[in-house]
């Protein structure tokens, strides 16, 4: 009997400890500098509500309520915070779920890609790779060339059109 409790106690607590974990971010820890900081004042001046809830608190926008999820004008999706590139027009889809999702990034520089293990979910957040920005996530049903689908919020982007 005391083996069996113990065993109990022992996944039990194993398991609470693999539910709480956070992704980097969220637990403010992160490997990567940014090439752009700001104050959270100064993030509050410059972004509007949605913005600053999306962007620097990692939150998402309503589906099918965002600018962007029907667009089709040529041209580059840049950070709304930075300005920093991040997609191209070229790399679009419609994918029906209700946000902005593009198969791939502008180059190298645009992205970075972190565990987020949030709200019991296994997924991949990406966020701006100058700033830090929360811009959505990844997810492996996209079309080819690349099979990704980077499923972004529109209040995270400002579009700059070809000319």
């Amino acid at each position: 009997m005391k083996n069996s409790l113990f065993l109990f106690i022992a996944s039990f607590s194993i398991a609470l400890s693999s539910c709480a974990q956070n992704s980097p971010k969220a637990e403010g820890k992160t490997s990567h500098s940014y090439e752009v900081e700001k104050t959270v004042e100064e993030w509050k001046k410059q972004l509007n509500d949605i913005e600053y809830q999306v962007l620097r608190e990692e939150g998402t926008e309503r589906a099918f309520t965002g600018e962007y999820v029907d667009w089709k004008k040529e041209g580059t999706f840049i950070c709304k915070a930075c300005q920093n590139p991040l997609f191209a027009s070229s790399t679009k889809f419609k994918s029906g779920t209700g946000w902005p999702s593009f198969y791939d990034v502008i180059n190298e520089k645009s992205v970075l890609e972190k565990t987020d293990n949030k709200y019991g979910w296994n997924r991949v957040e990406v966020e701006c790779k100058r700033c830090g920005s929360h811009l959505g996530h990844i997810f492996n049903d996209g079309p080819d060339p690349t099979g990704l689908r980077y499923c972004i919020n529109s209040v995270c982007l400002k579009f700059e059109e070809s000319k």
